[in-house]
């Protein structure tokens, strides 16, 4: 199979540099999204004992977390687009909390500040989506501002980690 692959020519594999990640419900542009891991599961398996013997069986599926690489420009600052979608997700410093009030983060507010869906397409040679995953019900679970340095010039970097229910293709 490997040699007709590469002897047809209307054949393509599908290359690693094409796609968009759309991060719905914020001000976050796709271009500077650097890097996406693509959804991934796991079946976890159920042990059943049946006297000196273990069987197993496929049980729960668990969607891995997706994580993403950005890029931190000075115009849109996505370091504070980031700090906003903590703020709308229901977080309060106790600096602005008054009278001793609680709050505190929902899932019902986390998934609105992403609209309750993330979307990854895959494009194609001629840049048509090839392949849509769609993260149901996502939200933020961690932001790592970057590091800083003074002897580079590269880019601030911010990874952020994306937790959701699951995945469609």
């Amino acid at each position: 199979m490997a040699d007709k692959f590469w002897a047809n020519s209307a054949l393509e594999p599908k290359r690693k540099h094409r796609w968009l990640l759309y991060l719905g419900g914020t001000d976050i542009p796709v271009f500077v999204i650097k890097t996406v891991k693509k959804p991934g599961f796991t079946v976890n398996p159920a042990e059943h004992q049946f006297f000196g013997h273990k069987f197993y069986y496929p049980g729960n599926v668990t969607w891995d977390p997706v994580d993403v690489t950005l890029v931190d420009p000075v115009d849109p600052n996505v370091s504070k687009q980031l700090m906003k979608a903590l703020q709308r997700s229901g977080y309060e410093t106790p600096d602005v909390t008054e009278g001793g009030a609680a709050f505190t983060t929902s899932k019902l507010n986390a998934t609105k500040v992403l609209n309750g869906q993330v979307k990854l397409e895959q494009l194609g040679p001629d840049n048509d989506p090839i392949e849509t995953f769609k993260l149901w019900n996502p939200w933020i679970t961690s932001v790592k501002f970057g590091d800083l340095d003074y002897t580079s010039d590269d880019m601030v970097e911010i990874t952020m980690t994306i937790q959701y229910d699951y995945a469609t293709l």
